[in-house]
């Protein structure tokens, strides 16, 4: 296992050092270093294909680091956080994530993507992005392809909505709050929350910051709905058992969620926490990268860029009806 362990860190510690050059060169970073973790992962297996001796360790690395990953991110979120958003909002950014699942996942099979490709794109784009795209493949049996094609755009047309969602913000006359909710619901990773809101203010990264940790809470609803919907489809003989259906990472989940709800996790502990989630999820970045042939990713590449775009720009129309319907 520690040959493929070894060259999945060397391709992560790659990526870190390239997001330092980035951020020397251009003063911000516009390409994170999850993505840039699974685009050399790529570019290695193009020219190099590792053998049976690295397998185990890429395979450690994409799926056993991803799960811990997704039990730390639980961490980020508790009670009083999503209290003090406020009972109508929170409900109506749950009721837009599952809605927005379900429109994401419509609209990639009308284009004609499989349908683990579909409830990537549409996982990605309601919820958090690169890492419920990680999460929910594994629970969908998606290979590291079709979480390659998945990332791959949704990291794009993320910065893209970065630099362009505060100028539809002010097109819509929008304050601090109502704007900062609008980042939060269709902006996919928390970085990407600040800069996307902080040209509007400080109250406008507040605001977003909490309603995307909300979006975040339902990882783990959504990846226990798709256990049960794939468990449905497959032959009785082969159904997986209650572990499989629940599975082991989203029960951790939930419990890091309790456990900061309930102060039992020390303030000093979350930072490291934070950091650890996102190192584990870069170095399983990596590893998918490394399973993925570049050229299978670059010929789905127009039906995914086009259900990414889609899905996305029908969760900016769901996020300001929402908005208008709050009064917010």
């Amino acid at each position: 296992m520690r040959p493929g362990l070894l060259l999945c860190l060397a391709v992560t510690l790659a990526a870190v050092g390239l997001t330092s050059l980035e951020r020397y060169l251009t003063g911000s970073v516009w390409l994170e270093t999850l993505v840039l973790a699974i685009l050399l992962g790529a570019v290695v297996r193009a020219v190099w294909t590792p053998g049976p001796r690295f397998e185990a360790g890429i395979a450690f690395s994409a799926r056993t680091l991803l799960e811990i990953a997704v039990v730390l991110l639980g961490a980020s979120v508790s009670a009083a956080t999503l209290s003090s958003l406020g009972v109508a909002l929170v409900f109506g950014i749950l009721a837009l994530v599952a809605l927005s699942v379900v429109v994401g996942f419509a609209i990639g099979r009308l284009l004609g993507l499989n349908t683990r490709m579909a409830v990537l794109i549409a996982c990605g784009n309601a919820i958090c992005g690169n890492s419920a795209i990680a999460a929910v493949a594994p629970v969908v049996g998606a290979d590291g392809e079709e979480v390659a094609t998945s990332i791959a755009f949704t990291a794009v047309l993320g910065v893209v909505v970065v630099l362009l969602l505060p100028l539809l913000g002010a097109l819509l006359s929008m304050n601090g709050t109502q704007y900062g909710v609008l980042a939060g619901l269709t902006v996919y990773a928390v970085p990407q929350v600040l800069a996307a809101a902080a040209p509007f203010g400080p109250v406008a990264t507040q605001t977003g910051t909490l309603v995307k940790l909300v979006r975040v809470l339902m990882l783990g609803p959504v990846i226990l709905a798709l256990s049960l919907l794939f468990r449905d489809r497959a032959r009785p003989s082969v159904r997986p058992g209650l572990h499989r259906l629940l599975p082991w990472f989203i029960v951790g989940f939930l419990l890091m969620i309790g456990l900061r709800s309930m102060d039992l996790i020390p303030g000093t502990f979350l930072r490291p926490i934070a950091v650890t989630s996102g190192m584990l999820t870069v170095v399983s970045m990596a590893a998918l990268g490394l399973q993925t042939d570049i050229r299978t990713v670059a010929r789905a590449s127009g039906r995914a860029v086009g259900a990414v775009t889609l899905s996305l720009g029908a969760l900016i129309v769901l996020g300001v009806s929402l908005i208008r319907l709050l009064g917010i």
